[in-house]
């Protein structure tokens, strides 16, 4: 017979698959309303449900309606990683691209399936009473994401001159800063929203990991794709599973502080490297507990 504590946690676990269910429904609903924006050749089901359960696994706590800023966000970055790699051409268009979406991060009409799902998002968090002081930081962090995915679209054809701190110091170009802000903003206790600015080195210390993170699960994909990969900049598998441990070990660090003020911020940011990693089972993950 089980001990009461296991059947405890087999019950967590299953009321967290049932939320990232829900947020998966709501995902493949969302996609339906921006109409070309997700062919089935480039987002299968196994995209919304991966998002869903990161987010799901990520805030346990919270409910589908809570954590659909993340997952849609989540998802948006996705429609603009592939417009920047598959569908421009030009440097000229990646620049008009980014234009349209800070204009309406500014307030402006959408044009385009992208910008009309940016739009949306705006609006929502925009139901959110701190989100008149805290839209120059959300603002702030698009650009960011932008510019990188700007960056990497040039390196390209230029990887050669990319070394693996130049990388990551373009590890904005994966998105997950302006994801964790967006969620921090929607669903954040006051303490975090009233720090937000200050959580910003940490979220990008787990951006950095999941850049890194990313590259090693999808390398296969990368090479056939021609796309940017760390592995295919030359440095070895080793140096990059060490470089992730390393700040796996220096978020964790960081969180231990954060948490005296807002255990559920500092309990989500973590979680979001323990479960990615388990996810695509990559090492460079150090099990630590708070």
């Amino acid at each position: 017979m089980r001990a009461p504590g296991e059947l405890d946690e087999a019950f967590e676990l299953g009321r967290t698959c049932a939320l990232a269910a829900e947020c998966d429904r709501d995902l493949q609903r969302c996609a339906q309303m921006y109409w070309g924006l997700f062919p089935r050749a480039a987002f299968g089901p196994d995209v919304y449900s991966s998002l869903s359960l990161a987010s799901a696994f990520g805030s346990p706590w919270a409910t589908a309606d809570r954590l659909k800023i993340a997952t849609r966000t989540s998802l948006w970055v996705l429609a603009l990683d592939r417009l920047v790699d598959h569908t421009v051409n030009t440097r000229e268009q990646v620049d008009e691209l980014t234009r349209d979406c800070l204009a309406v991060a500014d307030g402006g009409a959408p044009d385009s399936p992208i910008t009309r799902f940016l739009a949306d998002l705006r609006d929502d968090l925009a139901t959110v009473k701190e989100f008149r002081d805290l839209h120059w930081l959300w603002r702030d962090q698009l650009g960011r994401t932008l510019a990188a995915m700007a960056r990497a679209w040039v390196w390209r054809d230029t990887s050669a001159e990319v070394t693996l701190e130049r990388y990551l110091g373009n590890a904005d170009s994966g998105g997950s800063c302006f994801v964790d802000l967006s969620h921090l903003i929607y669903t954040g206790d006051a303490w975090t929203k009233e720090h937000l600015e200050e959580l910003r080195p940490v979220s990008e210390d787990v951006q950095r990991y999941l850049r890194l993170l990313t590259d090693l699960a999808s390398y296969r994909r990368d090479l056939s794709w021609g796309r940017l990969n760390i592995l295919l900049l030359g440095v070895p598998r080793h140096e990059v599973n060490e470089t992730m441990t390393g700040i796996a070990r220096e978020v964790f660090e960081r969180l231990r502080v954060i948490r005296e003020s807002s255990p559920r911020t500092a309990t989500y940011l973590w979680r979001q490297i323990g479960f990615r990693a388990g996810y695509h089972n990559i090492s460079g993950y150090a099990r630590q507990t708070w």
